[in-house]
């Protein structure tokens, strides 16, 4: 808490509490601040803010007079980022800032680094946020300023000194991390995504790219040197540029691997050396997760031999290539692939472990770009022997309308098409035979269903673990 002449130079003592930009979310003492949002302009809640206990109010337009404090700056959006800082201790300054971004990847990369660093590290992004043991469900994998500074607080106040976060494309196109100075930044890879945000590939490449902008002149940027966009990264990166991939000129060359189906067997270089690391994360694609992990507690560091002893305790990623603990009949994996590069990199690796069927549940997020949708269910339709195809996260959209996309783009008909996503699943699981491979996709470890404008509870691995307790 600070009180408000702390905050502002008023003369006025009054404790402030907390800062919030949602007036339903405004408790007794809170600071409350008009940003303007992508479909709304906060300073048309003020009221509700004062009625909710709102102490003082930040506002960028004259709003006449009200029974609180009323503080104008310029620009709202701005003054968020700075007084949330002030207001939070400048926790970005006392703590080593890990920031991770890109299409895919980007959650297990950070989860990976969370659980090798151990204690001392914090967690925020898709699976919520963690520290020493505890785990808190967040909405948005970055969320909005005034609650990312309290979480940054409430990391520092637990004794984490370092924080490994997901940097979302949309938080930098929104502005959230502009403040923000990385020691570390790391690109996974860039595919087509998030398009009905930042309009064109270039504009989503362009606020990716923003991560390796704001590592700090003695920090590191760690980029995927087989990304195709290696080489725009590669220029406008800050601080000393490293890398990982295939390539003799990587800092971290991946030299071969050999596919398991209950584990990976990696030989990476480093300088000249070749260290063999035995990984319980499974496919191609986690080779490469695996590989900028590694560099980033490098670069923090951390000795090779000290890292590969971590990486045998490495547990699963929930929600990411996630083996369902239910039954030994036949494997259930829960994932949170969405994209068709995802789909393919997944599927092409359950197609080469596989002993029997592919059966695939998945579906489609409405409201977001329509056109990437026939290639998904083209991939899916090919790489699996039946697909059940259902709802996920449909918003406004039909899910009828949304499979009908889906199924356009092949001529295949080994599909069905179950809406509601609990059938979709119990018919999975009641079809399954013997050492088939069943693959819930799209959602993950999320615990809500978008439907029309309301979140509602759901979640995958609940309608899992139901399956087998009914």
């Amino acid at each position: 808490m600070k009180k408000l002449n702390e905050l502002y130079n008023i003369d006025d003592d009054r404790l402030i509490k907390g800062i919030k930009i949602n007036s339903k979310d405004v408790e007794d003492g809170d600071l409350f601040v008009c940003t303007m949002g992508v479909t709304a302009d906060r300073h048309d809640f003020i009221d509700e803010a004062i009625k909710n206990g709102a102490s003082a109010i930040v506002v960028s337009r004259d709003v006449g007079k009200k029974s609180v404090p009323v503080i104008k700056v310029d620009n709202t959006n701005l003054e968020l980022r700075k007084i949330s800082a002030k207001f939070y201790d400048y926790p970005c300054d006392n703590a080593y800032m890990i920031g991770v971004t890109g299409t895919n990847g980007k959650t297990t990369v950070a989860e990976i680094i969370y659980s090798l660093l151990g204690d001392t590290c914090a967690y925020i992004g898709t699976n919520g946020r963690k520290y020493k043991d505890k785990y808190f469900s967040i909405r948005n994998t970055t969320p909005d300023v005034d609650r990312l500074y309290m979480y940054f607080k409430e990391f520092i106040d637990n004794g984490c000194d370092t924080i490994c976060m997901e940097a979302s494309s949309e938080a930098f196109y929104r502005h959230r991390l502009d403040d923000i100075k990385y020691d570390i930044g790391i690109v996974t890879n860039i595919t087509e995504d998030h398009l009905n945000i930042h309009k064109t590939l270039e504009n989503y490449v362009d606020c990716k790219s923003q991560l390796v902008r704001q590592v700090k002149d003695e920090g590191y940027s760690i980029l995927n040197s087989s990304d195709k966009y290696f080489d725009k990264f590669n220029s406008e990166a800050n601080g000393n540029i490293v890398s990982y991939g295939y390539k003799d000129s990587d800092t971290l060359k991946i030299e071969n691997y050999t596919l398991k189906r209950d584990r990976t067997i990696i030989n990476f270089k480093y300088k000249n050396k070749i260290y063999e690391v035995i990984s319980p994360l499974l496919g191609s694609f986690n080779v490469d997760n695996l590989a900028s992990a590694i560099l980033c507690l490098l670069c923090k560091g951390i000795s090779f031999d000290t890292i590969i002893d971590r990486i045998r305790s490495l547990k699963q990623i929930e929600g990411r290539m996630e083996i369902m603990p239910f039954t030994n009949k036949y494997t259930v994996i829960l994932d949170y692939a969405h994209t068709t590069d995802a789909l393919d990199k997944i599927l092409t690796f359950l197609e080469m472990v596989k002993e029997n069927r592919i059966i695939t549940v998945t579906g489609s997020a409405g409201g977001r770009e329509s056109t990437k949708r026939p290639g998904m269910g083209k991939v899916v339709l090919e790489k699996s022997d039946y697909v059940i195809f259902t709802m996920d996260d449909p918003r406004f959209e039909d899910p009828e309308l949304i499979i009908d996309d889906l199924v356009s783009g092949s001529d295949k008909t080994n599909y069905e098409r179950i809406v509601d996503r609990k059938k979709a699943i119990y018919k999975a699981l009641d079809i399954a035979q013997e050492k088939d491979i069943i693959l819930i996709a799209g959602k993950g470890r999320d615990d809500y269903m978008a439907v029309d404008d309301k979140y509602l509870p759901y979640c995958d691995y609940d309608v899992i673990k139901s399956y087998y307790e009914h």
